[in-house]
């Protein structure tokens, strides 16, 4: 097949391109050339997707069979790659997001879940990241005239993973000492590697599918305790794990998801973060590989190569992920001294 990948180069689009290239077919991507270097073998066009001109010259470079695309954040903007592109492939793969579902992460969602009513021409002020995605998805599914396939993944780990969060932790409990450990560390989690999602989206489109798919990865593949073992195993750190109640984070202010990245305490507004359903997925062969291997292959690429210390921009996030060494510090003291004996 002959595959457009508009991204490609980082994280979810490059492992994408990287399985599209193992199974042989010819790929090529379309980005700004700006946030990571391109995969060796791809063909490359570098473009501005905002720039009509640039979508004009991209759209000359076809026909493709399927169009898979990685980065749309806006749904004008979305819109405007859809239609450069109708006649100049059989079917338009767009990645999303749980985020465009309006009940996550209050509750568990699937497929039936309700989006958020975010309009197909909705511009980059119209919304937040869920938001938007849902218009990204409306835009899509509305203007593309042939196959459209929506996947949307859960939280997304795995090497070349550019938002920081596995990245922290490895690092931060390969420097050793004690580690602030966040909340109960029988408390299940639900992560997802880039490259079963990868997987799963190549098999989709080969088999000519359609529609929607929630990919959140299997229920209560790890727990937060496991999953910070297996950080430790895999650095071959000595590290002590300091388990913190969720209450006392709480009330120091410490936030959730950032400053201790996946730290999802039980709050009202969290309640289903680890419970999206990817069944429909499983069904039509999902299949997500132990968490260990991707802690595992995450280090192994980090220390070959891997994340910067100081991270690039990530939507407006950039340098957001993991607590201040000496915040750490103050509250393992403060806790320690509370349940010291007397």
């Amino acid at each position: 097949m002959d595959i457009l990948v508009i991204g490609g180069s980082v994280f979810l689009g490059r492992t994408i391109v990287e399985e599209a290239m193992a199974r042989g077919h010819a790929v090529t991507t379309f980005n700004r050339g700006r946030t990571g270097t391109d995969v060796p073998g791809a063909a490359v066009v570098h473009g501005d997707r905002e720039d009509k001109a640039d979508l004009e010259r991209l759209a000359a470079a076809g026909p493709w069979d399927a169009v898979i695309d990685v980065c749309g954040f806006t749904p004008r903007v979305v819109g405007d790659s859809v239609r450069a592109l109708n006649g100049r492939a059989s079917s338009y793969t767009f990645i999303s997001s749980i985020s465009a579902y309006e009940d996550w992460p209050a509750a568990r969602v699937d497929e039936h879940s309700p989006r958020f009513a975010c309009a197909p021409d909705a511009d980059e002020t119209d919304g937040g990241y869920g938001i938007l995605k849902a218009g990204c998805e409306r835009a899509v599914e509305s203007e593309f005239e042939g196959r459209v396939l929506v996947l949307q993944p859960g939280l997304i780990l795995g090497p070349y993973e550019n938002v920081g969060r596995l990245p922290w932790w490895l690092r931060r409990i390969a420097a050793g000492g004690k580690v602030l450990a966040p909340g109960d560390p029988d408390r299940p989690m639900q992560l997802v590697d880039a490259r079963d999602i990868a997987v799963f989206t190549l098999d989709r489109i080969e088999a000519g599918a359609e529609g929607r798919y929630l990919v959140g990865g299997e229920a209560a593949n790890t727990t937060m305790g496991q999953w910070l073992a297996d950080c430790r195993a895999a650095t071959g750190s000595d590290a002590e794990l300091v388990w913190v109640d969720d209450d006392f984070l709480l009330e120091r202010e410490v936030s959730p998801w950032t400053e201790l990245p996946l730290w999802a305490p039980p709050t009202d507004d969290m309640a289903g973060v680890w419970l999206s359903d990817s069944s429909k997925a499983a069904e039509d062969g999902f299949r997500c590989r132990p968490v260990r291997e991707t802690v595992a292959d995450t280090w192994a690429w980090l220390k070959a190569a891997g994340l910067p210390q100081t991270l690039p921009s990530y939507r407006g996030h950039a340098g957001t992920q993991g607590i201040d060494a000496e915040k750490e510090e103050r509250l393992l003291a403060e806790w320690e001294a509370r349940h010291a004996a007397p």
